[in-house]
């Protein structure tokens, strides 16, 4: 697609926590990849999804040192620091959809 080097390391680490979560908190899940156009931009769409137990409060989820896992607590903050749109749909006991987007510059 075109992307540079910094920024294919940027996506495939976004993918990689993405991913990682699912298997930590859902077990399986799917993780979909596909290009995106708007408003005269290319890029790339990531949504990791599963039907696991969702997230009781995204906020905390979201703070940087926040863990149930007992990692460092970067995982999603930092999805959404690497990708330039990012966005979180969770329902309890019905799953999780997270959505990220990386335009190509």
């Amino acid at each position: 697609m075109g992307f540079g080097s910094v920024d294919q390391a940027r996506i495939t680490t976004a993918i990689s926590e993405l991913a990682r979560n699912i298997y930590l908190y859902a077990n399986q899940g799917r993780i979909q990849i596909e290009e995106v156009r708007g408003s005269g931009k290319n890029g790339i769409r990531i949504i990791a999804s599963d039907e696991g137990p969702g997230i009781k409060d995204i906020r905390n989820v979201m703070e940087d040192g926040f863990t149930t896992s007992g990692g460092l607590g970067a995982g999603l903050p930092g999805v959404k620091r690497l990708m330039d749109e990012f966005n979180i749909d969770s329902e309890l006991e019905n799953g999780t959809v997270i959505t990220a987007i990386k335009w190509l510059r």
